[in-house]
């Protein structure tokens, strides 16, 4: 969705930030009384429990949307968002953004194709998570990460993430996360040297790797 155009059409109650590493834009248990559309840059969207364990549970990139929950009546925010490299977010205020959902009826049939869509890859995550083993399910992850089956052409370059944040998203320990990464380089399909790039031949362990490879000590 082009959530650029729309809000090129807001005078009143939009913000532009910019987001260094590691700044957060909400936090968990915030007010939840505006959307956020990425201009440029790439988030996190983590939870915390009660007890202080920290998920990683979405990466969002350029031309994405969050924080649409308080549109649907939510007060509080469930998540944090994190910027994960130099990010440049709108902000549009609740009063704004349903004044343009009210006003504008491409815009309100452009988000809710966008927001189902995003339901539709979050079950399918959840699938994912449920029946794939970690190591299909990191591999998934990175070609998410390098927008492969997108219309898009692929990035085959992708933003820095740390194994931690890796091993949250893939629901795994971090040495884990870096053996397999280190089995992907060997076997060709990654290469990482300070950047990370992805071949289309990783799409092999998502489609033909074996559960019992989930098994396996990597010590």
């Amino acid at each position: 969705m082009d959530f650029e155009s729309h809000f090129a059409r807001v005078g009143s109650g939009k913000t532009v930030a910019k987001c260094p590493p590691n700044q957060s834009v909400f936090l968990q248990g915030d007010p939840a009384d505006s959307i956020f559309f990425i201009r440029d840059g790439r988030v996190k969207v983590s939870v915390t429990s009660e007890l202080g364990k920290e998920a990683t549970i979405a990466l969002l990139e350029k031309g994405d949307c969050f924080g649409e929950g308080c549109l649907n009546g939510q007060t509080a925010r469930l998540s944090t968002v994190t910027a994960l490299m130099d990010s440049e977010i709108v902000r549009l205020d609740k009063a704004t953004a349903l004044r343009l959902l009210h006003d504008m009826p491409d815009f309100a049939r452009e988000f809710l194709a966008y927001t189902l869509a995003r339901k539709a890859e979050i079950e399918q995550n959840l699938v994912h998570q449920l029946f794939n083993s970690s190591e299909q399910r990191l591999a998934r992850l990175l070609l998410i990460m390098a927008n492969f089956g997108k219309e898009s052409q692929p990035q085959k370059v992708i933003a820095k993430v740390n194994q931690e944040t890796l091993a949250e998203m893939v629901g795994t320990t971090r040495s884990r996360v870096n053996f397999f990464m280190n089995k992907f380089r060997r076997l060709g399909f990654i290469e990482y040297n300070g950047d990370l790039k992805i071949h289309n031949s990783l799409l092999n362990m998502v489609l033909h790797a074996k559960p019992e490879l989930d098994t396996s000590s990597p010590e």
